[in-house]
């Protein structure tokens, strides 16, 4: 076993979105965390803008988180969910549904993201067929949407790269709307873009297009996170939500970015005053600790399904982990954590500072737009010619390299910290960043 600080043998595993091999030539790796800082393998402390991967909402390494998965692993490890169940679960959905919009207060557990999405296309089948109306089986995504790794997320999503690969065997009934990013009319807006609610009326075109008889369910992302950091022009979503509401068409948010305070709240519906029928989360639901998640349905939804079954199994789908004791634990003490230190009122009363510093870098180098929302930023970058995306990648690196952890997607930066940051570290943040930004290309131009 290797020395803690010792690098180990990079070969064995195979590591997920990730270039492999430029990876393994030079490893970023990290031995611990505490707080806003991660500590990296030689004991350099990194600044985490990122929220791990946008789930680490009240910080590393909380105490009552740990203690609260260790008391649960030393006393129940583990309980079949099948026919089965333990109080905790229980508790824990319960939690979660207090922090959902009125009426979304049935609770299914998952363990990801991914298989929360998964689980509401499947749910949004299961509502139509048990309402007579077994022919809605088409979904509706988003261009440059992301709902996870599974075939069904990867089918109603819209980035190019993750379908690719998989094209001759991606769900057949789907269709996608336009995606929202109107570069020349909403540059650098600060919260939600203006011009772009008429996007959300192409909805109405594919409705005729495949008669809304035949569609179960639209998915979007309120905001949508991993793409780059989109942001829902004023008006849209609530075009979404009247449309699909006039044709008895489900509509799904896919909260795992969002939910749990990144806007300011307990969820984007509530932050901007949307409800759908279903709500996919993971993430900020253990605050990263445990792999968990979970869809929050509609009241009607549920019973619709359970009470048109007969005896027995109502809705045949599951995990071996759905509601895992370890997971209810986690969700239990992140959930009293976010109640106990006013996290979400923290965030939103942070959000104006952060749309400042994330806007003072209009005139930095190479940036070409910055959008914001809520503890979320994304700095456009122009693209490097011939190269798209290696600007961003640079970035990445360089930040890195002075202590600050970043997220790329293409040219763009996003920046999401926990909802712990102080206004100083703000401040360095986005520094950081510009001193980076100016470093990138100086060199080949003084050449």
């Amino acid at each position: 076993m290797n020395a803690p600080n010792e690098l180990p043998d990079l070969s064995a595993l195979w590591m997920p979105f990730t270039a492999n091999r430029a990876f393994k030539t030079k490893p970023r790796l990290l031995a611990g965390a505490s707080g806003m800082y991660y500590t990296a393998l030689d004991g350099t402390r990194i600044l985490d803008g990122t929220s791990g991967l946008w789930c680490v909402n009240a910080g590393h390494c909380r105490t009552e988180i740990a203690e609260a998965v260790a008391r649960q692993a030393a006393s129940l490890d583990y309980a079949p969910g099948f026919q089965l169940g333990h109080p905790d679960a229980f508790h824990a959905a319960a939690a979660i549904a207090a922090l959902m919009p009125e009426g979304l207060d049935r609770i299914f557990f998952t363990n990801s993201g991914s298989e929360s999405v998964d689980t509401a296309l499947k749910i949004a089948l299961a509502y139509h067929r048990a309402r007579g109306e077994g022919q809605r089986t088409r979904f509706i995504g988003r261009e440059r949407g992301y709902h996870g790794a599974g075939f069904g997320g990867i089918s109603v999503g819209g980035i190019v790269a993750n379908r690719k690969a998989f094209s001759g065997a991606l769900l057949p009934a789907i269709d996608h709307l336009p995606h929202t990013h109107l570069p020349r009319d909403n540059a650098f807006s600060r919260g939600q873009p203006a011009i772009g609610a008429h996007l959300a009326d192409e909805l109405e075109r594919l409705v005729t297009l495949h008669d809304p008889s035949t569609i179960a369910a639209v998915i979007v992302e309120p905001m949508a996170g991993s793409t780059g950091v989109l942001v829902p022009p004023a008006g849209y979503l609530e075009r979404l939500r009247a449309i699909t509401s006039r044709h008895g068409i489900l509509l799904v948010f896919d909260e795992v970015i969002t939910a749990f305070g990144r806007l300011g709240a307990a969820t984007a519906a509530s932050a901007l005053g949307v409800t759908p029928d279903l709500i996919t989360l993971a993430k900020g639901i253990s605050n990263g600790v445990v792999p968990a998640g979970a869809v929050a349905a509609r009241r009607q939804v549920h019973d619709t399904i359970v009470e048109a079954a007969h005896d027995g199994i109502e809705f045949f789908h599951g995990y071996t982990y759905s509601g895992h004791p370890l997971a209810s634990a986690a969700i239990l003490a992140t959930l009293g954590l976010y109640r106990r230190d006013g996290l979400f009122e923290r965030a939103r009363s942070l959000a104006t500072l952060f749309e400042d510093a994330a806007h003072a870098l209009r005139n930095a180098p190479h940036v070409i737009d910055v959008r914001n929302l809520g503890l979320v930023a994304g700095i456009e970058l122009a693209p490097r010619d011939g190269a798209p995306g290696a600007r961003a990648a640079e970035a990445f690196q360089r930040c890195f390299d002075r202590g600050l952890l970043i997220r790329v997607t293409g040219d763009v930066i996003a920046l999401a910290p926990p909802l712990i940051v102080e206004p100083d570290q703000v401040a360095w943040m986005f520094e950081t960043l510009r001193q980076v930004l100016g470093e990138i290309d100086a060199a080949a131009a003084r050449r």
